[in-house]
């Protein structure tokens, strides 16, 4: 008597529309209970090692885009004697310098979006 199981597991990734197909076999137990119970926990395991995958490359392609830290990468510079605050990522910049070390810095995170919104259209 066969007792062996096997799972089919069928689904669409988001992110890149493909169709794929994981396909679990088991028969190592004698009961078809504990065979189906550990085919599922076979199918879990996978699904959860694959999304894992997918969260590293996330965060991979995040840290790619940052810069170094090393002298010359900063992203903005405060000079007191002129009273500017410049964003070098965006080329943003004021007068307002107490304004800026009181936590008032809309204006920079404006032309950081702005720049990042014309960059992922560009892409």
């Amino acid at each position: 008597m066969e007792t062996g199981v096997r799972l089919r597991y069928q689904y669409k990734d988001p992110e890149t529309g493909e169709e794929e197909e994981i396909l679990i076999e088991n028969t190592e137990s004698r009961k078809q209970l504990e065979n189906r119970e550990n085919a599922m926990r076979l199918l879990r395991s996978q699904l959860y090692d694959r999304e894992l995958q997918k969260r590293k490359a996330a965060q991979a392609k995040i840290e790619a885009g940052k810069k170094k830290i090393e002298w010359g990468s900063q992203i903005r510079s405060y000079v007191f004697d002129d009273r500017r605050v410049k964003d070098h990522r965006t080329g943003f910049q004021t007068s307002d310098v107490g304004g800026v070390m009181d936590g008032k810095i809309d204006g920079f995170i404006k032309a950081y979006l702005m720049e990042f919104s014309e960059q992922e259209e560009n892409k």
